[in-house]
């Protein structure tokens, strides 16, 4: 019997799996959804028979399609251990990722990437440089550093930017707070306000950088190192929070405060990995970034892969 699978074919299959839809298995494999339903329609028309129910959400697969996905688990772990195993042996890959950041919420999702790329590249020292840091970039400068997670790019620097993903950063406020009543938040609305924040320079926060300061307004701030204490401020209506969609996500589904957009068209926040132009030859440098924007895509709330 002729085959036509490939391994795209089996990728596709897992993304779809791990997307629960094709939109979202598009964007995991960086092809347009028709491309990917062309792929699923070839395989189809092959073996004459439907691989998942079209309008089951999350998408559910026939006999046939378990099949397929059956192979697709043995063969692609084995396909990419090899190849790791390759690289291995043609370039070596002993080394470290010491990784900064300049973020307090990055630990949320950061940790179970790290987790899973700990678990493809054992050999490889994969450490958290200890403490908060305003300019991760200069920690790369003096190699005290390799990968400084960053939510800015800056074109004057001599580093090279990997994109990582886009969220939503969203307001916080007490249940009976007045602001809780608006469908969003606008920049007058922190006007008089305390904003409650890591403590952090202005120029890190999202809402400061691209809502405030264009509006011409200023705020008087709170801060406080933990996220717990800064929503318990936000419940006693000692102010307002503003922090990424997952970061809060615990304390919405408990309705311990409310949330609310920012602007009409909301806020955005985005996030890099930079690192000297070096680290990034290095083979498990790419997978690094490839493993982090799969697993946040895949368990964060309202993220999108840059």
């Amino acid at each position: 019997m002729h085959s036509i699978l490939e391994l795209r074919h089996l990728k596709t299959l897992i993304a779809l799996r791990e997307g629960g839809n094709l939109l979202r298995a598009a964007v995991l494999l960086n092809v347009t959804q028709s491309a990917l339903s062309h792929q699923i329609k070839q395989l189809e028309d092959h073996h004459g028979t439907a691989l998942f129910e079209r309008k089951s959400v999350p998408v559910r697969f026939t006999p046939a399609g378990e099949c397929l996905l059956k192979l697709a688990d043995a063969v692609l772990p084995q396909v990419a251990a090899t190849e790791r195993d390759i690289v291995r042996l043609g370039q070596g890959v002993a080394g470290q990722l010491r990784i900064a950041v300049e973020c307090h919420t990055c630990f949320d999702w950061l940790m179970p990437a790290m987790d899973v790329f700990r678990n493809r590249w054992p050999e490889v020292e994969l450490d958290i440089v200890s403490g908060f840091h305003a300019d991760p970039i200069a920690l790369l400068y003096g190699h005290r550093a390799d990968v400084a997670i960053v939510s800015e790019t800056d074109p004057d620097e001599k580093v090279d930017y990997h994109a990582l993903f886009q969220f939503e950063i969203i307001a916080l406020v007490a249940n009976d707070h007045p602001l809780a009543e608006k469908d969003f938040l606008v920049a007058a609305d922190f006007g008089t306000e305390t904003l409650i924040t890591y403590p952090v320079p202005d120029d890190m926060l999202d809402v400061v950088r691209q809502v405030l300061q264009p509006a011409g307004v200023h705020v008087a701030r709170r801060t406080t190192e933990l996220t717990v204490a800064m929503l318990q401020l936000v419940a006693s209506k000692r102010g307002i929070a503003t922090l990424p969609i997952w970061a809060a996500q615990n304390y919405l589904d408990r309705n311990y405060v409310t949330a609310k957009r920012i602007t009409r068209d909301g806020l955005t926040g985005r996030l890099y990995a930079a690192c000297l132009p070096e680290m990034s030859v290095r083979p498990f440098l790419e997978d690094f970034v490839n493993t982090t924007r799969e697993s946040c895509y895949l368990t964060l709330e309202r993220v999108e892969l840059l």
